[in-house]
C-alpha cells in the first residue's frame, strides 16, 4: 500500500469519507433525485400550465392556448442551451449578466459536475424554469395576440429579461451579492412573469367586449387538471431547488403541499363569504396562489409558517382578481398578475419574515431576530418590478418593429383563433 493509502485509511477513521470528498464528487442519489425532479418541473409547463390556461380560455381560442403555451417551453427549451445558461450562469460581470464562456454550452461534459450533480442535469433543470416563465406571460394576453409576435417577444424576453433577471438572483449578480433570498423562484419566475404579463397587457389593450359580455371558460374540468399536475410538478420545482435529496428537500415538499392547501382553503372561504358559492375554478386558482406564495420560501421556512402563507395567498389572490382588477378595469385574461404577480411578492416578503434557521442555517428572517432580511427582500422586488417593466416594454417596442403589430385582427378576434391562425377547432359548435 502506498504512503497516500495510509493516510486516507487513517483520515476516514476521524471523519466520513463523504463528508470529506462529497463536494467534489458525484453523488448518485442527488442525481437520481434530480432527474426526476427536472422531470416534474417539465410536465408542469406543456402540460399541467397548457391545460390550466387551455381551460381557462374561450373555447374558440383553447387550442391556440396550448400552442403559445407549448411554443414558449420549446423556444425555452432551445434559447437555454445556446445563449440563456451563460447568461445566467456564466462567470458574473459586474454583478448584472453572466459571461459567454458557456455559449452552445462550450467547455461544458460528461464529466463536469455542478456541486454534487451533473452541470448537465443542473442546465435542464434552469431550462424548465426558464420555459415556466414565459409561458406564465402567456396568461395576461390570451384571445388577442398575433402567434408570430408571441413568438419574436418570447425569444426577445427570454434573452434579455429572464436571463439577467435569473443572474441577479442565482448566478452570483447584485441581488444574490446583497443576500435576496428566493428559494425557487418567487421573483425570478413569479413576479417577473406577472409585471411582464400586466404591461404587455396594458400595451395589447382590452379584448373586444370585455366588460360588456361573458367570456366563460372553455372548461374547469381542464384547468382543474391542469391545477393537479401543477401542483404535482411543483414538487420538482421547489423541493428539487435544493440540488441535493436531503431534509431541507424534504422540508421544502412538506411546506410546498400545505401552503397549497391552504391556498385553496382560502380562496374558496373567501369566494364563498364574497359571492356565496364556493367554484371549481377558484379552489383550482387558490391551489396556484398557495404555491406561487410559498416557493421562494420553501427552503426556508417550517409547516406553521407554510400554513399562514398559503392561507394570505388564497384570500389575497381571490381580491386581487375579484375585486381590485375589476375596480382597476385592466384586461388580465387569465390573471397571471393577479396570481402570480401579487401572490409572488407576497411570498418573496414572508420570506423576509420566516426564514428559520433552524430549517436552512443561511436564512434568517425577521420574527427570528433579522429584520434587515425584510428591507433585502423589499429591494429585490422592488428591483424586480422596476427591471421587468420598463424591460419588458423595450421587448414589446422591438418585437412590434420587428413584426408590424402585436395584435389580431378584429374579425380574427371575433371568429376565433383556433381556426384563423391554426385551422383547427378544439370543439364542434353546431
Amino acid at each position: 500500500m502506498k504512503p497516500i493509502s495510509y493516510v486516507i485509511v487513517i483520515v476516514s477513521l476521524f471523519f466520513p469519507f463523504s463528508s470529506v470528498f462529497a463536494a467534489d464528487e458525484l453523488n448518485t442519489g442527488d442525481t437520481a433525485w434530480m432527474i426526476v425532479a427536472t422531470a416534474l418541473v417539465m410536465v408542469m409547463t406543456p402540460a399541467g400550465l397548457a391545460l390550466f390556461y387551455g381551460g381557462m380560455s374561450r373555447y374558440k381560442n383553447l387550442l391556440n392556448t396550448y400552442a403559445m403555451t407549448f411554443v414558449a417551453y420549446c423556444l425555452g427549451s432551445v434559447i437555454w442551451m445556446m445563449w440563456g445558461y451563460t447568461l445566467a450562469f456564466g462567470p458574473d460581470k459586474a454583478g448584472i449578466i453572466g459571461g459567454l464562456d458557456n455559449v452552445f454550452l462550450h467547455g461544458i461534459g460528461v464529466d463536469s459536475l455542478s456541486g454534487t450533480i451533473p452541470t448537465y442535469v443542473f442546465i435542464v433543470f434552469q431550462m424548465t424554469f426558464a420555459g415556466i416563465t414565459i409561458a406564465l406571460v402567456l396568461g395576461s394576453i390570451v384571445d388577442r395576440m398575433r402567434f408570430s409576435s408571441w413568438i419574436v417577444f418570447a425569444v426577445l424576453w427570454l434573452t434579455c429579461i429572464y436571463s439577467p433577471l435569473a443572474h441577479w438572483v442565482w448566478g452570483g449578480g447584485w441581488m444574490a451579492k446583497m443576500g435576496a433570498l428566493d428559494f425557487a423562484g418567487g421573483t425570478v419566475v413569479h413576479i417577473n412573469a406577472g409585471v411582464a404579463g400586466l404591461v404587455l397587457s396594458l400595451v395589447l389593450g382590452k379584448r373586444i367586449g370585455y366588460g360588456k359580455q361573458p367570456m366563460f371558460p372553455s372548461s374547469v374540468s381542464l384547468t382543474a387538471l391542469g391545477a393537479a399536475l401543477l401542483w404535482f410538478g411543483w414538487f420538482g420545482f421547489n423541493a428539487g431547488s435544493e440540488l441535493a435529496a436531503d431534509g431541507v428537500a424534504a422540508s421544502a415538499f412538506l411546506v410546498t403541499n400545505t401552503s397549497a392547501s391552504m391556498g385553496a382553503l382560502g380562496w374558496m372561504f373567501a369566494e364563498w363569504y364574497i359571492n356565496k358559492k364556493p367554484t371549481l375554478l377558484g379552489i383550482a386558482s387558490g391551489v396556484v396562489a398557495g404555491l406561487v406564495a410559498i416557493t421562494p420560501a420553501a427552503g426556508f421556512v417550517g409547516m406553521s409558517s407554510s400554513l399562514l402563507i398559503g392561507l394570505v395567498a388564497g384570500v389575497m389572490g381571490f381580491f386581487s382578481v375579484a375585486v381590485v382588477k375589476r375596480k382597476i378595469g385592466y384586461d388580465d385574461s387569465l390573471d397571471a398578475f393577479g396570481v402570480h404577480g401579487m401572490c409572488g411578492i407576497w411570498g418573496a416578503l414572508a420570506t423576509g419574515l420566516f426564514a428559520n434557521p433552524a430549517i436552512n442555517g443561511s436564512a434568517t428572517g425577521l420574527f427570528f431576530g433579522n429584520p434587515r432580511q425584510l428591507l433585502i427582500q423589499a429591494v429585490s422586488i422592488a428591483g424586480t418590478i422596476i427591471f421587468t417593466a420598463t424591460g419588458t416594454l423595450v421587448v414589446i417596442y422591438i418585437t412590434k418593429v420587428l413584426t408590424g403589430s402585436l395584435r389580431v385582427t378584429e374579425e380574427d378576434e371575433v371568429s376565433g383563433l383556433d381556426n384563423a391562425v391554426h385551422g383547427e377547432r378544439a370543439f364542434e359548435i353546431d
